[in-house]
C-alpha cells in the first residue's frame, strides 16, 4: 500500500510537470500576445483577417488541408547582399573592371571567386546582386566603395534557407504571424508547397478558385485532389454568372453549363489570399526589395 501511494504520487507529479511545461507555460508566454510592429515602420502586424477569410480558415480546417500543406517557413541564417541598382553613365564592362580592381583588398579575398562568377555573364540588367556575405560590415564597405565610383548600390539583409530559395517566403515564420489563427494550422507534411505566403505568390482569387476546382488546369503536375464538391455545376441562365470559372479544354463543363463556386469555396479562397507573411519583424528581419529605376 505504501509503495502504491508513492507510485501514484510520482505519476501525479510527472503528469503535472508535463502539463505545466506543455500547456501552462505556452499559455503564459503566448496567451497574452499582442500585435507587434513591422520593422522600421509604425504599421502593426498581423492585421485581423476579414470575416470571409476568418470563416475560410474553418473551411481549410474542415477539408484537412493541413494534412498536406504547412504554414511555417523555415530559415537557416541571414546574409548581407550587395545589389547594383544604377550604373549612371557607366557600362557593364566598366563595372566589371572596377570590381576586379577590388580583388586585391584583403577583406575581399574570400569572395573574389564568387564575385567574378556573379559578374562573368552579366549584361547590365538591373538590379544585380554581385556580392553575398554574412558580414554586414563588409557589405556596407563595398557599398561605399561602389557608390564612390559613380554608380549606385545598396546592401540588403536577406534570409537564407531551402524554403526561402523555393520562394515560399522572405523570412522564417514566427509566433506573431499566427496571432489571429484559431486553430493554428501549422501542418507537418509537405505533400504540397508551404502556404504561409501563398497570398503573395498567387494573389488572384480566380486562380485560387480554379486551382481548388481543377488543380491540374493551372498546375499541370499537381498532385492535389480536386475540391469539386465546393462548386456547383449549373445550367447557364439568361446570362452567365459573373462568378463562373473560366475553364478550358477537358476541364470545362458540358456545353450550356457553368461552374460556380459555393460560399465555402469563396471563403477558402479568401483565407488563402490572406496568407501574406511578407513583412520584416524584429525577430525575423530582412530588407524588402525595391525595384531598380528604369
Amino acid at each position: 500500500m505504501k509503495n502504491g501511494f508513492i507510485v501514484f504520487l510520482a505519476a501525479v507529479v510527472a503528469l503535472g510537470a508535463s502539463w505545466c511545461g506543455l500547456v501552462l507555460a505556452p499559455m503564459l508566454q503566448l496567451g497574452g500576445a499582442k500585435q507587434t510592429v513591422v520593422l522600421q515602420s509604425t504599421d502593426a502586424w498581423p492585421q485581423q483577417r476579414t470575416g470571409e477569410a476568418t470563416l475560410g480558415l474553418q473551411v481549410y480546417r474542415a477539408n484537412g488541408c493541413a494534412a498536406c500543406h504547412t504554414e511555417q517557413v523555415r530559415q537557416d541564417s541571414v546574409a548581407a547582399e550587395v545589389s547594383l541598382t544604377d550604373l549612371g553613365s557607366h557600362k557593364a564592362d566598366d563595372f566589371k573592371a572596377f570590381a576586379q580592381s577590388l580583388f586585391i583588398l584583403p577583406e575581399l579575398q574570400p569572395f573574389t571567386n564568387a564575385l567574378a562568377a556573379n559578374l562573368k555573364d552579366w549584361n547590365g540588367a538591373l538590379p544585380k546582386v554581385f556580392l553575398s556575405t554574412g558580414d554586414k560590415v563588409i557589405a556596407d564597405e563595398m557599398v561605399q566603395r561602389v557608390n564612390a565610383a559613380g554608380v549606385k548600390s545598396e546592401a540588403r539583409i536577406v534570409a537564407t534557407g531551402a524554403d526561402i530559395a523555393r520562394g515560399w517566403g522572405a523570412r522564417r515564420s514566427v509566433a506573431a504571424d499566427f496571432l489571429y489563427d484559431n486553430p493554428v494550422q501549422l501542418g507537418s507534411l509537405r505533400a504540397g508547397p508551404d502556404l504561409a505566403n501563398i497570398g503573395v505568390r498567387a494573389p488572384d482569387a480566380n486562380w485560387q478558385l480554379q486551382h481548388l476546382y481543377a488543380p491540374k488546369s493551372v498546375t499541370p503536375n499537381s498532385t492535389m485532389p480536386s475540391f469539386r464538391y465546393l462548386f456547383t455545376v449549373q445550367k447557364i441562365g439568361s446570362a452567365p454568372s459573373p462568378d463562373a470559372l473560366k475553364l478550358k479544354d477537358k476541364f470545362a463543363p458540358a456545353a450550356g453549363f457553368e461552374v460556380v463556386p459555393t460560399v465555402e469555396a469563396k471563403e477558402l479562397a479568401a483565407y488563402l489570399l490572406s496568407l501574406r507573411a511578407n513583412v520584416p519583424l524584429y525577430e525575423a528581419p530582412f530588407t524588402p526589395a525595391v525595384a531598380a529605376k528604369p
